[in-house]
């Protein structure tokens, strides 16, 4: 394609709602990421070989446990021991998962048992319409299991506030509600014991069986099993006076998901990938919010496996041609970044504070909490700047903790030289977040930049040893 422009910011930001909209779970995400990448994409199977079906100017995609996606698309110019140019993010957010056993009564009431994921800020998830969405598993006529997506619309659960009558001080002591016994979703007035003979009753409600079962749908009794999240029913939605925010949950990080495959996609359009002569790669995986160390996620072997073999595919036997691909490459891990809150600039530092509006945020750390080095982020900032897109550059106060994310875990594992960046937010994990439009677009032109140019402008910097 021709080098990338400016982008409509309307656009892009109602393309993401809709995304995040459809990508109520891990599981939905990919699924909406996969269909998102659109026709000309072909579908490899990791248990297959893939030796004669990688060629330059291909473009492939891969999951794994249907909760995370590689896509990459090779240059036409590639040649054996070029390297990739990867944007990372993750599709899994904080939430409150249904446990093996979520059937629970209380007080007579129908309770469905759930355990939190992840650092959600969990009082927000009060007194909010909830449903539940994820994968579930269904026996076949013919004996076999599949996989499903589901996703129940209605509002069938809620985690009900305590009255201020019952508890006067809780505006002077503040709301600490105990994960397991004040965290349980009301499901119904009366228990379902309807006799339902499957593998998944007696373990959960015969009633949330049915309501699934509805929506797969399948007959109740061939639920096998599922994996479930508690969801918002509320969907995302523009906001502000001028309309210039993104309200929604799981912009954490299904914003940079979107940007990052929307960017690839639209990157080898209309023969973009014709002087390419690198090869390049959107990844998204899963269990971020709790350490990556999965089979799915970033301290997993899924990304080091699919570099491997397209290296070695693409390598024509070449000696070393893997090894000298991930030392030309370079990793953008791209994850939402704090922004300045206004009723509390107290916690950032003076220096490192960036507002909405202040586009993709650099993030550093000496402690190599973010693997962002000088010489990455000249690079990221020389893209952004060839796109017409600000940085702002952040650091955590030094008398704070700092968070961390895919980027020191893939840095470390593959030896890629990686810079950590992200959109600025506001309420970061609570139920429903918050970022500004023009991040947004401003995010889509530097990921298309990237893809589009980052190859072509990469001359890695290396001391004068002379």
């Amino acid at each position: 394609m021709a080098a990338p422009g400016r982008c409509d910011p309307d656009q892009v930001a109602d393309g993401l709602l809709d995304f995040i909209n459809a990508s109520v779970t891990e599981f939905h995400a990919v699924d909406t990421a996969r269909k998102l990448l659109g026709d000309g994409w072909t579908r490899l199977d990791e248990r297959q070989s893939w030796e004669g079906l990688l060629k330059p100017g291909g473009r492939y995609y891969f999951t794994r446990n249907d909760s995370t996606l590689v896509a990459f698309a090779v240059g036409s110019q590639y040649r054996p021991g070029n390297g990739f140019y990867i944007v990372g993010a993750h599709t899994d957010s904080p939430c409150f998962k249904l446990k093996p056993v979520s059937k629970e009564v209380k007080s007579g009431y129908a309770m469905v048992n759930v355990e939190p994921y992840g650092g959600l800020l969990q009082h927000t998830w009060f007194d909010r319409d909830l449903s539940v969405a994820g994968r579930v598993l269904v026996r076949q006529a013919d004996g076999h299991v599949r996989a499903t997506l589901v996703k129940v619309p209605d509002p069938i659960l809620r985690i009900p506030m305590l009255a201020i009558h019952l508890q006067r001080d809780i505006n002077d002591t503040g709301f600490r509600p105990n994960k397991q016994t004040h965290c349980v979703p009301l499901l119904a007035i009366d228990v379902d014991d309807e006799a339902i003979a499957s593998a998944a009753a007696g373990r959960h409600h015969s009633l949330l069986l049915k309501l699934l079962a509805k929506h797969v749908p399948c007959a109740p009794e061939d639920i096998v099993d599922f994996d479930l999240n508690v969801v918002d029913t509320q969907p995302g939605v523009r906001s502000g006076a001028a309309r210039e925010f993104v309200s929604v949950g799981r912009l954490d990080n299904l914003c940079s998901s979107y940007l990052a495959t929307r960017a690839l996609r639209d990157s080898v359009a209309g023969g973009g990938l014709e002087a390419e002569t690198a090869v390049r790669v959107a990844v998204l995986f899963d269990n971020e919010e709790v350490g990556s160390a999965t089979a799915q996620g970033a301290a997993g072997p899924v990304l080091d496996d699919a570099l491997a073999r397209v290296a070695a595919a693409l390598g024509a036997g070449e000696e070393g041609a893997a090894t000298r691909a991930l030392q030309a490459s370079f990793l953008v891990s791209a994850d939402m970044a704090h922004a300045l809150h206004p009723n509390y600039p107290d916690r950032h530092d003076a220096c490192h504070a960036p507002r909405l509006g202040a586009g993709f945020v650099l993030k550093h750390n000496a402690n190599q909490r973010y693997a962002t080095t000088a010489a990455s982020a000249t690079l990221f900032r020389a893209v952004a700047e060839a796109a017409g897109a600000p940085t702002a550059e952040f650091a955590v106060r030094s008398d704070m903790g700092c968070g961390s994310t895919i980027g020191p875990i893939l840095a470390s594992g593959l030896g890629l030289r990686t810079v950590d960046v992200g959109l600025p937010q506001l309420a970061m994990h609570s139920i429903r977040e918050m970022c500004a439009v023009a991040d947004v677009a401003a995010g889509y032109d530097v990921l298309l930049a990237f893809f589009c140019r980052a190859s072509a402008m990469d001359r890695p910097a290396e001391i004068d040893q002379a």
